[in-house]
């Protein structure tokens, strides 16, 4: 019983002295960067008239904005061929000494604002990679570089030589294109889902201790990278700019992690693990079958004989091929915007945009970000954004929403008007007004309101990504109950109306009942009545008298004989 005390408080010594941490969600890695490896090649190549040539092969797999920009206003004299399988539309801006070479069977679509359409060759060559850059070499002599774009949103060039030292043979292989330094390559960022963590400090102790340990100031690091067993990647090529580092691995059976760098780090992993710079293989070094963080991390620090780990990564990114950069080009910490002034959903590849409120249709004095609005009145926006380059864009708006701010929100949609706005006026804007009566039936004061943007060129348009600001009212937008509200349309006036006709009718009807059943004349002979000589105030009427003149009695015996079978001649 001793001997089982003692083994178990030193299990509870050894799992003490193994911290650990949970992963949790983030939108990106401060150690690990993520890029996706593309079919290329770099040559030092330069034809005869010194310009270089250049193949860009796009894929647009998996967005909806299919819309790119290419600047090389200060680019070297080259011979610029694109291809791609894909529809898609382009806004270019070159000099004279380039020229673009486009296939004839392409949906590509390119427009500019120059004179440019010279420099534009549609001419027939391969589509397969092979195939294209032999093409090339018969053409112009050989190929500068071949890079592959996934979802390029821009492409500027640098005033500088786009070659390399070394072979000026293009021989494709898997590379990184943003190694490229002779051009500047803006695409959608790679959909990766991130997990990650580090154990708490301990002052008292190294951060890692063991073999990697050493008297220098530089302290070991130890980095955890685990790819849970449901990930579909399998190829991962990994490249440490850290120094004296050690690097665990866990994949799923079947991976490979290709190790471009070894200057200064250890690794480890239960997969296989090549190193083309000494043309070798290695085997697993360790076997884990579970992908629990906890475990492991607990792996890791018995592998290396560590205290503790500088950071566990856990990720399941997409793609085929993939290269992961650790401790270098690790994400710039932007300055956040206070969500009063702006808060856009745009990716960093799309244009950034602002919203700005008005009162009135003038478009003068904007309002305050923490100014209220009344809820009642109509409201003037614009919607601005910047211009790539000297390329014209215009801003269409697509649809708004306002979303209440709280534990429950609701969605609601905006409806909104357009205004109009002249082109020198409104270069890179739109307008347009709504009024929030809308809301009447929502009690919220404090809104979002957010518009879906699409960035066109002529009658060519790309997604534009949202724009999104905060909106606070005065008062809920909400009916007051005591205030009657009528409805006069169509139905309720001809509804009205048959109702005042049905009321007349009854009323004749009635009038007409009272005189046959009493005989009395009702006001039916209103008119008799007074012809006769009945004042209408009811005073008593004076007798007439019984003995008329002859000519009188002529001419009342003819009418009392004309009018005596008449109720009326009886009744006077």
């Amino acid at each position: 019983m001793e001997l089982l005390g003692f083994l178990l408080c030193l299990t509870v010594v050894v799992s003490a002295s193994h911290p650990t941490c949970d992963p949790v969600e983030v939108s990106g890695n401060s150690w690990i960067y993520v890029r996706q490896l593309q079919l290329g090649c770099w040559t030092s190549f330069v034809g005869q008239d010194k310009a270089e040539v250049h193949i860009l092969k796009l894929n647009f797999d998996g967005t909806d904005s299919k819309m790119f920009s290419l600047e090389m206003a200060d680019a070297k004299p080259m011979n610029l061929i694109i291809t791609s399988q894909d529809m898609a539309d382009g806004l270019y801006k070159i000099n004279a000494d380039v020229n673009i070479y486009k296939s004839n069977a392409s949906t590509l679509v390119l427009y500019t604002n120059e004179n440019r359409s010279s420099n534009i060759h549609v001419v027939d060559f391969p589509s397969a990679d092979g195939e294209l850059v032999k093409w090339a070499t018969r053409k112009f002599g050989g190929v500068t570089s071949f890079t592959t774009v996934e979802n390029l949103k821009g492409l500027s060039s640098i005033a500088t030589e786009g070659t390399k030292g070394g072979s000026r043979e293009c021989v494709l292989h898997s590379e990184d294109p943003s190694e490229k330094h002779f051009m500047k390559i803006d695409a959608a960022p790679l959909t990766s889902s991130f997990k990650s963590c580090s154990p708490p400090p301990e002052p008292e102790k190294q951060p890692l201790r063991g073999p990697t340990a050493n008297n220098d100031d530089d302290t070991p690091e130890l980095h955890i990278i685990n790819i849970p067993e449901d990930a579909n990647i399998r190829n991962v090529s990994v490249r440490v700019d850290t120094k004296k580092s050690s690097v665990f691995l866990r994949g799923p059976q079947g991976t490979t992690w290709t190790f471009l760098d070894l200057q200064h780090s250890k690794f480890c992993s239960n997969n296989e693990i090549v190193l083309p710079a000494m043309a070798h293989r290695m085997k697993p070094t360790f076997k884990l079958s579970s992908d629990q963080a906890k475990d492991v991390q607990r792996e890791a620090l018995d592998y290396f004989k560590a205290d503790t780990f500088t950071s566990y990564t856990e990720m399941r990114p997409e793609g085929s091929q993939l290269l992961l950069v650790l401790g270098r080009d690790r994400p710039a910490v932007t300055e956040t915007v206070t969500e009063a002034v702006l808060s856009t959903t745009a990716e960093p590849h799309q244009m950034p945009f602002l919203m700005q409120l008005y009162t009135s249709p003038d478009y003068r004095s904007p309002l305050d970000p923490n100014s209220k609005v009344q809820c009642d009145k109509k409201i003037y926006a614009e919607i601005s954004g910047h211009a790539l380059g000297d390329i014209v864009l215009t801003i269409k708006v697509m649809s708004c929403l306002v979303r209440s701010k709280g534990s429950c929100p609701i969605v609601q949609e905006l409806r909104f008007i357009p205004e109009f706005c002249s082109s020198n006026l409104c270069p890179n804007s739109t307008r347009l007004s709504f009024s929030l009566d809308q809301l009447q039936e929502l009690s919220s004061t404090t809104w979002d309101l957010e518009c879906s943007v699409k960035l066109c060129y002529s009658e060519k348009c790309g997604d534009g990504g949202r724009v999104k600001r905060n909106l606070e009212v005065t008062q809920p937008c909400q009916k007051t109950l005591n205030t009657p509200c009528f409805d006069f349309s169509l139905p309720a006036i001809l509804g009205i109306a048959f109702g005042g006709f049905l009321i007349g009718v009854l009323l004749i009807g009635a009038l007409w009942f009272i005189k046959i059943k009493t005989g009395y004349p009702t006001g039916l002979d209103m008119a008799s009545s007074l012809s006769s000589g009945c004042p209408c105030s009811g005073a008593k009427q004076q007798p007439m008298s019984s003995n008329p003149s002859a000519s009188e009695n002529s001419s009342a015996n003819a009418s009392i004989g004309s009018t005596q079978s008449t109720p009326t001649s009886s009744m006077a």
